[in-house]
């Protein structure tokens, strides 16, 4: 009988691979402190009518490999019935070989499902009446796939203007949802629906944003909100850190109250008032003693033909080549002056920025808390097998992977939560092969202790979850 692809060692090269993942790896819970899972669902404990609705719903990176397939929108965002969409799945999956789609989409079948056979065109028929079979189960609920992968702690993603209605709905004595604070839209300027988003939140607060000043006891009155319901992180994707250029002389009330009025405002200024919003921002998130994270470098919906039929973020943004070390380097100096620079989690989304991003760490990490500027997992198109690895080993050569936070989802999904079991193999891996080679001592314990600390402690002390 042929072996099968998921099994017991998948991606463990070494015995001493094989030891450091299973004695100290599989066996940590989860705390995944960024993601896009949907609270109503949690909160609900929503039951699944198919594998569609519960794998391919919102996937953005599934839709980029159908399109490439030439397969038709229709299956990927559009009308097309759940049966169809999986089927137009099976048929991509053989063509996503080294693509880690490929890994996820086996690891999940087998974890979730306990299904070995390989998706393609000619086993989705069978797959997809066994999977919806299962999800039926009174045990497969929304909550119980979080269980099942021994998820404790699960951190959305949250716009100030939210209510957090779910957040407060959720009850669970095994199972911690909580919010995280992500005021992308309090800075959107150029978006034509700007000033109707700060009539939602301004009422979100009850206070009526006439001036900058009014948005910031607004922001106050929000955060104050969330930190009653656990928020314990705040979260900013944005292109680069902007620095303050401009060469006229009105000031950042000035610039807002144009934006107000309509008037145009020029990407100069428009960056001169974003920075002072995420200063002012980052002051609260260090009075609160939260975390603050940065995803730095996407170039979004660059199809503008697509997004004018679909809309934004369904799948075609990708790698920007912006300019970040020096914006990055005074932003936090200012902060770090002040005394007001609260724990940093940095996110790159271009490769060529991995070594700017750990060395950045050094400047910061000033000896009152244990690892308190990060540099994140690798993210979105970094991901990948290699990307993993990549983003190890710069953390480790240039910063203390004993330190390190470890994984997340940052996922639609819920079942993308083997993507943590990915990770540690990889982890595992890569220390395993170290010790093979003589570069690392043979002294499991002391290796398995950096890989409990990375795969769920540091995480646990560095959040302060009560898990």
């Amino acid at each position: 009988m042929a072996e099968k692809f998921i099994h017991t060692d998948f991606l463990l090269e070494t015995r001493y691979a094989q030891e450091l993942y299973h004695s100290y790896a599989a066996k940590q819970p989860i705390i995944d402190y960024h993601c896009h899972l949907s609270p109503e669902a949690i909160a609900e404990n929503k039951k699944f009518s198919t594998i569609t609705e519960a794998w391919l719903y919102g996937d953005h990176y599934k839709w980029r490999a159908m399109r490439t397939m030439g397969i038709e929108e229709k299956y990927c965002t559009g009308n097309a019935s759940d049966e169809a969409k999986f089927l137009k799945w099976a048929k991509t999956v053989p063509a996503t070989l080294r693509n880690p789609l490929y890994h996820w989409t086996h690891l999940e079948l087998k974890r979730y499902f306990d299904i070995d056979t390989l998706l393609d065109e000619n086993s989705a028929d069978s797959i997809y009446r066994e999977t919806n079979l299962q999800l039926q189960s009174p045990t497969m609920h929304c909550q119980d796939l979080l269980r099942k992968m021994n998820v404790k702690v699960i951190c959305t993603t949250d716009d100030p203007a939210d209510e957090l209605n779910a957040h407060q709905r959720m009850v669970s004595d095994d199972l911690k949802m909580l919010p995280t604070f992500r005021p992308d839209a309090c800075y959107d300027f150029f978006n034509p629906h700007y000033t109707a988003y700060l009539k939602k939140l301004g009422a979100a607060a009850d206070i009526e944003i006439n001036a900058l000043p009014d948005l910031y006891a607004c922001l106050i009155k929000r955060l104050a909100y969330f930190e009653s319901l656990g928020c314990r992180l705040a979260d900013h994707g944005l292109e680069y850190i902007p620095q303050a250029t401009h060469d006229h002389t009105a000031s950042v009330s000035a610039i807002f109250i144009n934006i107000l009025q309509g008037k145009t405002v020029t990407p100069q200024e428009a960056d001169t008032l974003k920075l002072d919003i995420l200063l002012f921002l980052s002051r609260e998130y260090h009075r609160l003693q939260w975390v603050q994270q940065f995803h730095l470098g996407a170039l979004r919906n660059n199809n503008g033909r697509m997004q004018k039929i679909l809309g934004p973020d369904v799948g075609f943004d990708s790698i920007g080549d912006f300019s970040q070390a020096k914006s990055l380097a005074l932003f936090l100096n200012r902060l770090d002056t002040e005394d007001r620079l609260a724990k940093t989690i940095l996110y790159n989304l271009n490769p060529a920025d991995n070594e700017v991003m750990a060395a950045m760490l050094g400047n910061f990490n000033t000896g009152d808390i244990k690892g308190k500027i990060q540099w994140g997992s690798a993210w979105w198109f970094l991901d990948t097998l290699k990307g993993m690895e990549q983003q190890l080993d710069t953390v480790s050569n240039l910063g203390l992977l004993s330190c390190f936070v470890g994984m997340l989802t940052d996922s639609r999904s819920f079942l993308s939560f083997p993507r943590h079991e990915y990770f540690r193999r990889l982890l595992c891996n890569l220390l395993g092969n170290d010790i093979k080679k003589g570069l690392l001592p043979n002294d499991i314990a002391m290796i398995g202790k950096l890989v409990t600390q990375v795969s769920y402690t540091n995480a646990q002390e560095y959040f302060e979850f009560d898990t």
